[in-house]
C-alpha cells in the first residue's frame, strides 16, 4: 500500500475537483428531490457522454458507447441524494413555524439548535427546540424525539408543505480533508464525473446517479434492471469509526478496536455489508491493481450499513458487484470530514481498475 505513482494521463484532485465538490455539496438534494444536484452533472458531463436520460423516478443515466465487438459492459453507480427532512404541517403560517420529519437515517440528538435551509429558494432557518431554562429535570434526562422539535423560518417565511430541506453547512478545506453536509455521496458523484471524462477502450462504460439511496437503495435497483450490465461498482461515502473510544467507568479507555475504515489510510475496498458480499473477482482485481499501481486501499470492515449494490446484484440473474468508497467521520449530521488522500486513491484505483479489467473476469469461477 505504497503512494500513488505518477502518469500524466491518469486523473488527480485538483482545485477545479475540489470546486465542483464544492457546488455538488452545497446543493440541496434530499431523497426525492435531487434534482438540483441532477442539473449540476448534467452541465458537468453532455461533453463526455453519447447518451443521457433521467427515467421515472429522477436516475440520470448515461452512456459511453462502444460501436465495435462485445465489450464487458460495466456499470458504476453513485447516488445523488442526501439525509434532510420534509416540512408536514404549517402551526404558523405568520411566524414560519413547520412540524417536520426526517427523510433518512438521521439521530434526533444532531437537530436541536441547527441552522437549515428550506426549499428551492434555500430559505435559511433553524430547527427549533424548548431552552433548558424551560425544561423540567425530567425532560433533560430524557432524550428529546423529532416530533418535539420544530422547523422556524424567522416570519414570513414562504416555504410550504411538502418542501425539503437540509443542514446549512457550507463546504470548507480544512488542511488536507474537507469539510461538508453531504459528502455522502456528492464526494461519489463527483468520483464519476471525473471518471467519465476519459476513455475505457474494451469496456462499454453506464453510469447511474441514483436517488432515493438513503431510503431504501430504491434508485438502484431501477437503475440496474434498465441498465443491465454485466458487472457493477458503486462509488460512495463510508463511515469511519477511527476515533478513541469514551468508556465512562474507566480511567484509560481501551484502544479500539473496531475501526470501520480510517481515515488517511487510502480508498475502502468493500469485502461485505449489510446487504451485499461484494464478488470476490472483483475484490482480487480491486485489490490487484491497488498494490501493483502502488495506490493505498484498506478493507471496510464488515458489518451494517449498505450501499446501492444492495439492489443491484439482486437484478435481472444476478450482476457481480462491488463497492469502493472514500471513507468520512461523522456521516449524516450537520458535517462531515474526509481526507483528500483518500478521495484520490478513490478515483485512481477505479480508474486503474477500469483501465485494466479482464474481458474474461467473469468467466473464472465465482
Amino acid at each position: 500500500m505504497g503512494r500513488n505513482s505518477q502518469n500524466l494521463n491518469q486523473p488527480a484532485i485538483t482545485a477545479e475537483q475540489l470546486r465542483l465538490l464544492e457546488k455538488l455539496c452545497n446543493a440541496v438534494g434530499v431523497s426525492g428531490n435531487e434534482g438540483e444536484v441532477r442539473r449540476l452533472i448534467i452541465d458537468q458531463i453532455k461533453p463526455f457522454v453519447q447518451e443521457m436520460r433521467s427515467d421515472a423516478l429522477g436516475n440520470l443515466l448515461v452512456h459511453q458507447k462502444k460501436e465495435d465487438g462485445k465489450p464487458l459492459r460495466v456499470m458504476l453507480a453513485a447516488h445523488m441524494d442526501e439525509v434532510g427532512f420534509m416540512l408536514t404541517s404549517d402551526e404558523d403560517k405568520d411566524e414560519g413555524i413547520f412540524r417536520f420529519e426526517v427523510v433518512g437515517g438521521i439521530d434526533p440528538r444532531w437537530l436541536a439548535g441547527k441552522p437549515v435551509i428550506v426549499g428551492k429558494d434555500h430559505q435559511k432557518g433553524v430547527i427549533g427546540c424548548k431552552a433548558i431554562h424551560l425544561t423540567s429535570n425530567e425532560e433533560r434526562r430524557n432524550a428529546f424525539s423529532v416530533e418535539s422539535l420544530r422547523v422556524d423560518l424567522g416570519g414570513g417565511g414562504k416555504a410550504k408543505v411538502g418542501d425539503w430541506g437540509t443542514f446549512a453547512t457550507l463546504f470548507q478545506k480544512l488542511g488536507g480533508s474537507v469539510r461538508a453536509k453531504a459528502l455522502d455521496n456528492r464526494i461519489g458523484v463527483a468520483t464519476a464525473i471525473e471518471l467519465l471524462k476519459h476513455d475505457y477502450p474494451n469496456l462499454d462504460l453506464v453510469v447511474a446517479f441514483t436517488v432515493q439511496e438513503e431510503v431504501g437503495l430504491r434508485g438502484a435497483k431501477v437503475a440496474a434492471h434498465a441498465l443491465n450490465p454485466d458487472l457493477a461498482i458503486v462509488l460512495d461515502c463510508t463511515l469511519a469509526h477511527d476515533l478513541p473510544l469514551q468508556v465512562e467507568d474507566s480511567f484509560y479507555p481501551p484502544e479500539n478496536e473496531w475501526y470501520n475504515t480510517r481515515l488517511g489510510k487510502g480508498t475502502a475496498i468493500y469485502l461485505s455489508d449489510r446487504a451485499t458480499i461484494s464478488d470476490p473477482r472483483l475484490v482480487a482485481h480491486f485489490v490487484h491493481t491497488a498494490e501493483e499501481k502502488g495506490i493505498p486501499y484498506q478493507f471496510r470492515q464488515a458489518g451494517g450499513g449498505g450501499t446501492d449494490a444492495g439492489a443491484i446484484h439482486l437484478q435481472r440473474a444476478g450482476i457481480p458487484s462491488i463497492s469502493i468508497s472514500v471513507p468520512a467521520r461523522y456521516l449524516h449530521t450537520p458535517a462531515s470530514l474526509a481526507r483528500i488522500s483518500d478521495w484520490e486513491s478513490t478515483l485512481l484505483l477505479v480508474y486503474h481498475a477500469l483501465q485494466t479489467l479482464p474481458a474474461d473476469l467473469l468467466q473464472t469461477e465465482r
